[in-house]
């Protein structure tokens, strides 16, 4: 089985003013249906206040909880923060930790949003809110759930927000291969980094990535992966700067989860980034690279 975490209200009104679209992921879970898949879906709550305040700021936590972020901060985050993203943005970090809980149950499981890599401790970043992966780890760690994480960000972009808010701890290590001239102008420092060249495709990044993985995966150790798997490494992608193809993504997923199953390491993906006109097309590329990620865990599980 299947287990997706989804929320109704991911899907948020269009925000005045920004090319952000939000319903790409209500057309995330209508592309399932066109998959012919039918996920288990679990309803997720919202991240307890406390939590998110561990990892952020209190003072931009609470204008966030009062949709009242200042212009400046708005700005950088590219959308305004009304009562409906407000919301939103309490569910996506609620989602990405009970995605983690599923897939230490199931091996695998899925948040059908999340990945928001770019939020820092007092403010939001190119789409991102609240750093979900990272509130998500913490809470995690601090329970006992796990007792070290590895994050795993193939975002098109640098995670650099989760690795500022995770600098210095012993507990989590982050990864990154990203588009080394793509946003943020300024890189953050990962526990491991790689800057692709414009137009990489399907072969050196796939190449780099079965360099770079398993090893740090062989020193970490992890209890736990979380996967930012943002398809916007794609050729088509209006915001990516590499080439990858649909069976480059696909490959990609199926390998990290052969490398996850390998070590017997349970995994929980976020959708990360992935942007276009067409927004249907945007959707399809999701959930073909959560089915990859799936159909690779099936076929781990089978052969153990």
């Amino acid at each position: 089985m299947l287990h997706v975490v989804h929320h109704p209200d991911y899907v948020s009104p269009a925000a005045p003013a920004s090319r952000f679209s939000f319903d790409k992921y209500g057309l995330v879970m209508a592309a399932f249906g066109e998959s012919g898949s039918d996920p288990e879906i679990h309803l997720p709550e919202p991240m307890p206040r406390r939590w998110i305040e561990a990892i952020h700021d209190p003072g931009y936590v609470a204008v966030v909880a009062a949709s009242a972020v200042p212009p400046a901060k708005a700005r950088r985050i590219g959308f305004p923060v009304t009562e409906r993203v407000t919301r939103r943005a309490f569910l996506v970090p609620g989602g990405t930790w009970l995605a983690a809980r599923l897939a230490l149950r199931h091996g695998y499981a899925a948040n059908s949003a999340g990945g928001s890599h770019h939020a820092l401790a007092d403010s939001g970043a190119g789409y991102c809110v609240f750093n979900d992966l990272a509130v998500a780890a913490n809470r995690l760690l601090a329970e006992g759930d796990a007792g070290r994480i590895m994050i795993v960000d193939l975002d098109v972009h640098q995670g650099d927000g989760t690795a500022a808010l995770l600098a210095g701890r012993d507990d989590v290590f982050t990864f990154s291969i990203h588009a080394e001239r793509n946003f943020p102008a300024r890189k953050a420092r990962s526990g491991f980094d790689l800057g692709l060249a414009d137009g990489t495709g399907d072969t050196g990044y796939l190449a780099a990535l079965a360099e770079h993985l398993p090893r740090a995966l062989d020193d970490v150790a992890p209890d736990l992966i979380l996967y930012q798997a943002g398809v916007d490494p794609h050729r088509d992608d209006r915001l990516g700067r590499l080439a990858l193809t649909d069976e480059g993504l696909r490959a990609r997923d199926r390998f990290v989860m052969a490398q996850a199953r390998r070590r017997g390491v349970p995994l929980a993906s976020t959708l990360g980034g992935g942007y276009g006109e067409d927004r249907r097309e945007v959707a399809r590329r999701h959930v073909r690279s959560i089915l990859a990620l799936h159909e690779a865990h099936i076929e781990g599980k089978a052969a153990q």
